[in-house]
């Protein structure tokens, strides 16, 4: 294992990441060790893992390494969403949402446990409707999940190295911070006036605007439209996807949140229908 901070070469770019991951001991004295932990980073915290509570690393994996950070689960809203997830992992026991689940086996390996928490937590509450991404990160440690806890269908199960980036506000040729008051409005954001939300036809304002993800379409709407349209005829408070009433594509709420927020890698040009399928590893 490298101690470098560096991302791996092709490693796929997130951004606005919050990730909570598991760690595996490869030390032979400790080996089958595990960690869960929360990151923004995940290369520069297995690197602190790797070199010791002196770089930051934590005291329980201080001088047992080197460690393999195998899977991360990414796409958490924001770190208090992520650190609560983080902690009912770490505590199953004393989580009220997962208590109630099958206790560890006495042959059973830390490693598979941790796994086998994970699975269930997925498909619990809150959890189950975030738009969470499954992510593998060594492939030599991948195991299928059991057919009866399989993710959510919205959340997509990929493989390959991660490296962060935080979106930030734009900053002035003097290296001051701009709010969007002081940036000069550009050409979307001036014909934006006279969009109208495509499910009430009433004007749209760059505040309550979310545009569909499909480069095709790009319709607008009120995001608290949007919202009320896929939670319509369900039992969901909140959002979790549906379809944009112009194309019809499918869309995950998530996805619909980080467009908005400029930070959503676009689909590939194609039509809604042929977006609408189960591989999911476009909106990773």
């Amino acid at each position: 294992m490298s101690l470098s901070a560096k991302a791996p070469e092709g490693a796929k770019e997130v951004e606005d990441f919050y990730g909570v991951y598991l760690l595996y001991c490869t030390n032979p004295k400790y080996k089958g060790r595990t960690y869960i932990g929360y990151t923004r980073d995940p290369n520069r915290r297995i690197s602190q893992h790797n070199r010791g509570t002196h770089a930051g690393g934590a005291w329980k994996t201080s001088n047992k390494g080197p460690w393999d950070m195998v899977l991360i689960i990414h796409g958490f809203p924001n770190d208090i969403s992520a650190l609560r997830f983080e902690w009912a992992w770490q505590h199953p026991k004393h989580s009220r949402r997962l208590n109630g689940l099958p206790p560890k086996k006495s042959k059973e390996k830390s490693f598979d446990y941790c796994l086998r928490l994970v699975a269930s937590m997925l498909n619990l509450g809150p959890w189950h409707k975030l738009p969470l991404t499954v992510r593998w990160l060594k492939p030599e440690y991948k195991v299928e999940f059991p057919t009866d806890l399989q993710p959510p269908l919205h959340m997509p199960i990929v493989h390959g190295p991660v490296k962060s980036k935080n979106v930030g506000k734009k900053k002035s040729k003097k290296g001051s911070k701009k709010t969007e008051e002081e940036m000069p409005e550009n050409d979307e954001e001036s014909e934006s006036d006279d969009l109208l939300c495509n499910i009430c036809f009433t004007e749209v304002t760059i505040s309550q605007k979310v545009v569909c993800l499909y480069p095709k379409c790009e319709a607008v709407s009120h995001i608290l439209c949007l919202g009320m349209e896929f939670t319509k005829g369900t039992e969901d408070i909140l959002p979790v996807k549906g379809n944009c009433p112009t194309c019809n594509g499918e869309e995950i709420w998530g996805n619909v949140i980080r467009k908005k927020r400029g930070c959503y890698e676009e689909l590939e040009e194609t039509d809604p229908a042929e977006g609408c399928d189960d591989d999911f590893d476009d909106y990773d």
